[in-house]
């Protein structure tokens, strides 16, 4: 059951599952808030054609009755998302005559998928030859995707000298699209998304997904003070969950008219929110996986809690030259002391993503 439920929910989030029935293996993704890419990569990944499974009330509305359940609709050649959507909802579809039974199913997407085999660790192997970026995605997300419970995920976006702002705050874009976008990717896979109030005061984010298929995760802002600005972005639109965590006695600050947020005290010591306090709240609150954003004192002070256990740091060919750093941990005299953490390396786009296996590695260095 609990199974079950986990691959429902990731439909919801626009993720792709896979299904087995008896000796059979399906990918499965919901047609709704598909991105026009997906359907393509998917069957170039499986090398299988796809089906558009459509549940038995869209066949009523469509003028198609019978005791069918579902049907199971064959695309030769894959339509694009659009044209998906509108076999799924719009009146006056139509569908192609001989279509396939099934028993059950919604509008779902399937494709017959290749042979994966995901072992421990994360490590995979595939019988069917996959695309050199099919390869680095899967390199790249498996390792902590794949594993099971907590995860507390950092990321930062800075130039060659280690900045993520000018010294007037100036920060778009340092990154390139492709940044961009795996910034998104990473949102769309966790539950809660981190910042401190320094990051909303000076950049108004969203936080949402929009680069990618995926579901908003849940958007909390540090904030011990009470110092945030009333007309955030975030606190309006309504877009997501907003969690506005604020010192046990501070005085609420106005934001009216927000939507879909809540208010939350947590107790605050003299360098603000202790983080594994933080982190402890949020899985108990449902998000168990989180992903800190930033800005960088907020990354900085996880990190030197040693609550995170990666941290990926994007890194343009830019040199600033001067500005807001980075990462910015305590002194230390002899480069021993230093933290030396494995690190993967992977290209993205023009930048250069690093991936730093952390593991509590800044505790024992502390």
């Amino acid at each position: 059951m609990r199974q079950a439920e986990r691959a429902l929910f990731d439909l919801r989030r626009g993720l792709s599952i896979l299904m087995r029935d008896l000796d059979r293996a399906f990918v499965v993704c919901a047609v709704e808030g598909l991105d026009d890419a997906v359907p393509g990569e998917m069957q170039a990944l499986a090398g299988s054609p796809a089906n558009l499974v459509l549940s038995g009330h869209r066949l009523a509305a469509i003028g198609r009755q019978g005791a069918a359940e579902a049907v199971a609709v064959a695309l030769a050649p894959l339509p694009d998302a659009a044209a998906l959507r509108t076999l799924a909802w719009q009146r006056g579809a139509s569908l192609p005559a001989g279509v396939a039974l099934r028993d059950g199913g919604l509008e779902y997407l399937l494709i017959s998928p290749a042979q994966i085999e995901i072992r421990a660790g994360g490590r995979w192997r595939c019988e069917r030859a996959v695309r050199a970026d099919t390869v680095e995605l899967l390199d790249l997300f498996l390792p902590w995707v794949a594993a099971p419970g907590r995860l507390a995920i950092a990321q930062l976006g800075q130039s060659l000298d280690g900045r993520i702002a000018t010294e007037s705050g100036a920060s778009h874009y340092i990154n390139c699209l492709e940044a961009r976008t795996h910034l998104h990717r990473l949102r769309a896979l966790v539950d809660a998304v981190v910042v401190g109030v320094g990051t909303v005061n000076a950049d108004d984010p969203q936080l949402t997904v929009r680069h990618v298929s995926g579901r908003s995760p849940v958007r909390v802002v540090l904030d011990p003070r009470g110092r945030v600005r009333a007309d955030a972005k975030l606190f309006h639109d309504g877009a997501a969950p907003t969690m506005h965590v604020v010192g046990e006695h501070v005085a609420p600050v106005c934001t009216a008219g927000a939507e879909r947020v809540v208010r939350v005290g947590l107790p605050v010591g003299a360098d603000g929110f202790e983080p594994d306090v933080v982190l402890e709240w949020l899985a108990q609150s449902g998000c168990r996986r989180v992903l800190v954003e930033g800005g960088g004192l907020t990354v900085s002070r996880f990190l030197r809690a040693g609550a995170l256990d990666r941290l990926h740091l994007l890194v343009a060919p830019l040199l600033i030259g001067s500005g807001r750093p980075g990462l910015v941990l305590p002194a230390v005299d002899t480069l021993d002391e230093a933290l030396r953490p494995p690190c993967r390396h992977f290209r993205c786009g023009s930048d250069s993503l690093f991936d730093l296996e952390l593991g509590g590695l800044a505790t024992a260095q502390a």
